[in-house]
């Protein structure tokens, strides 16, 4: 989410802009606010990690979303776009719409120099209001690192994966996520 709203609108006028609008942008209560363009590398990553866990998904009731589709978070007001959702069963849309989804299992978000306050801040505290979710991962793309957080009883469980040989349980789908497939593509500066 960008630091400045553009203007107060309506949910009608919002999804009038997202359908004409050359740009995306998220919806948080009457505010809509302009979405950054991704990098390279932050492409490279999301694109891995949603061929990794396609693979593994076939046959399965679970799957994987980009960014095109929109979550909608009822406790919030909000309306954003995860880098990448998994949904599992029926696909509830919402709002009459086709691109509008309430109930993902895990989310992810791969964090930029830009927006990693607000993914590991607000938007992070807005997503673990959602029911359905599981698992919600934050991704580095500066180094190799995974932070998971697992819904555990009335809280939270954060582990961190920070090698290239760990591999991350998502225990929500029965898949496992290996930081090796994640960065495969993505060179890192050297220290």
């Amino acid at each position: 989410m960008s630091a400045h709203p553009e203007q107060f609108v309506s949910l009608e006028e919002y999804y009038k802009l997202e359908e004409t609008g050359e740009i995306k942008h998220e919806y948080y209560q009457g505010s809509i606010f302009a979405m950054t363009g991704g990098t390279e590398r932050h492409n490279l990553i999301s694109l891995d990690i949603g061929t990794e866990l396609n693979i593994q998904l076939k046959g399965k009731s679970c799957r994987v979303y980009t960014t095109d589709f929109r979550l909608k978070i009822e406790a919030a007001n909000l309306y954003t776009y995860p880098d990448l959702s998994i949904i599992c069963g029926e696909t509830p849309l919402t709002d009459g719409r086709q691109d509008t989804f309430t109930n993902p299992i895990i989310l992810f978000e791969i964090l930029s120099p830009s927006t990693e306050a607000y993914d590991r801040g607000n938007k992070a505290h807005f997503y673990r209001t959602i029911p359905t979710l599981q698992e919600h991962l934050l991704i580095a793309q500066d180094r190799p690192l995974v932070e998971r957080y697992r819904r555990h009883g009335h809280g939270w469980l954060l582990t961190e994966y920070s090698y290239l040989d760990d591999v991350v349980p998502l225990d929500a789908i029965g898949c496992t996520l290996p930081l090796a497939a994640i960065y495969a593509r993505v060179k890192f500066e050297e220290a």
